[in-house]
């Protein structure tokens, strides 16, 4: 009889903690993110990658001081950015890449192998268009996401997606004017 009690009380002292357990299991699940927030995080993470890595490129190698210039704000901007989403996807249990993937990488290679007035121009075009994918998924999570933590990154970073495109675009249209009165200057064949 006293071994039954004995295995009664204990079984009462256990159980709650067996609840506990369970308890601060699901919370944590509750920590988990939902497919489309987790590939958001995931493409954001190759994305900002691919541009920090672009801009330390562009910092060395552009023959223009305005594209050096833009390559730095991205290395900076970019890795402050990436450093944010670290911590969430560390939270959350998401493992990021550890290198520019897909499309990213795919857009790395191919300005890799440029230099001078070419890569400058291809560079400009590249963050032009990723500016304006970035900011339509940005937009995106920052509307309909489901994770609290991953709406706020995107809904905090979109003003400074936004004045990127702006000064890719600058910067685009400079060099477009800059190689158009090149040509302009330029001496037509047969003339003295």
């Amino acid at each position: 009889m006293n071994r039954v009690r004995m295995l009664i009380v204990t079984l009462v002292f256990l159980l709650p903690m067996n609840f506990a357990f369970a308890a601060s299991d699901s919370a944590k699940g509750k920590e988990k993110l939902t497919g489309d927030d987790e590939r958001f995080v995931k493409e954001a993470a190759s994305g900002g990658l691919m541009e920090v890595q672009l801009g330390k490129i562009a910092a060395g190698k552009a023959s223009n001081q305005r594209v050096k210039e833009f390559g730095k704000r991205m290395q900076k901007d970019h890795g402050k950015a990436n450093d944010q989403l670290k911590k969430i996807a560390a939270n959350k249990g998401v493992e990021l890449p550890k290198e520019p993937s897909g499309e990213h990488k795919r857009t790395l290679n191919r300005l890799t192998k440029l230099t001078g007035a070419e890569f400058d121009r291809e560079y400009m075009e590249a963050m032009v268009d990723d500016h304006k994918e970035d900011i339509e998924k940005f937009e995106k999570q920052a509307d309909k996401g489901k994770d609290p933590d991953v709406k706020k990154f995107a809904s905090d970073n979109l003003p400074i997606l936004k004045k990127h495109l702006e000064l890719a675009q600058s910067t685009q249209k400079q060099l477009e004017a800059g190689s158009k009165g090149d040509a302009k200057a330029a001496p037509k064949a047969g003339s003295k």
